[in-house]
């Protein structure tokens, strides 16, 4: 299976990457936006595209996936501000969906947030803009494509070191979930295509990934 990561540089974009070099059959190709990231991914055998997903059009985003069987979005704006998550963390997942269409890539997993139902959206707080953003990402994956979607939602991101064991389901109390854990997550996602059409909420917990994601 040959994958687009967008956001292939973020932390649990490199988690993955080291999980993709190791693997048999998924071979990534990294989308990043600046060309001192590239080092990295040549040490692991894995080609880059360079592009800004802001700022990139449909067109150009559907080049980068051409050959490719999925695309995972993982892109994020960082807390940058209101233009980058609007740009990046909307604007940029939608525009990543419709090249998606485009270059004929019908396997999409989004790396959301959390939780972003109607409630959350309602909480005034610094993630607010953020979490909107995310709402109406996954809202147009779900409603406005017809790729063949997982949406994926992690707990509160940490560097702690892999487990291999989470809780997943819907309405899950907060938790957390190391990023090398949600990157092998992802990882399983893709290996198993009853994920298709599934969305879940992801936290470290007492069950094997693989046996996790099979339960679904």
């Amino acid at each position: 299976m040959n994958v687009l990561f967008i956001g292939a540089y973020g932390k649990v974009g490199q988690h993955f990457a080291d999980l993709a070099k190791a693997h048999s059959e998924i071979n990534e190709k990294a989308l990043i936006r600046n060309p001192d990231q590239v080092a990295f991914f040549e040490e692991r055998g894995i080609d880059t595209v360079l592009l800004d997903i802001a700022t990139s059009s449909v067109d150009e985003i559907a080049k980068a996936a051409e050959g490719a069987d999925a695309i995972i979005f993982s892109a994020g704006a960082g807390g940058k501000g209101l233009d980058k998550i609007f740009t990046v963390d909307l604007d940029g997942a939608v525009k990543a969906m419709e090249a998606a269409k485009r270059a004929d890539v019908k396997r999409f997993v989004m790396v959301s947030t959390f939780r972003n139902d109607r409630e959350e959206l309602l909480k005034q707080n610094s993630l607010q803009s953020y979490t909107i953003a995310k709402y109406y990402a996954d809202e147009w994956l779900r409603s406005h494509t017809d790729l063949d979607w997982t949406i994926v939602h992690p707990g509160g991101l940490t560097d702690d070191s892999a487990t291999g064991k989470v809780k997943v389901g819907k309405r899950n109390e907060y938790g957390t979930i190391s990023r090398a854990d949600v990157a092998a997550t992802l990882m399983a996602v893709l290996e198993n295509d009853q994920t298709i059409g599934k969305e879940f909420e992801v936290i470290n917990g007492d069950t094997a990934i693989d046996e996790a994601i099979e339960a679904l």
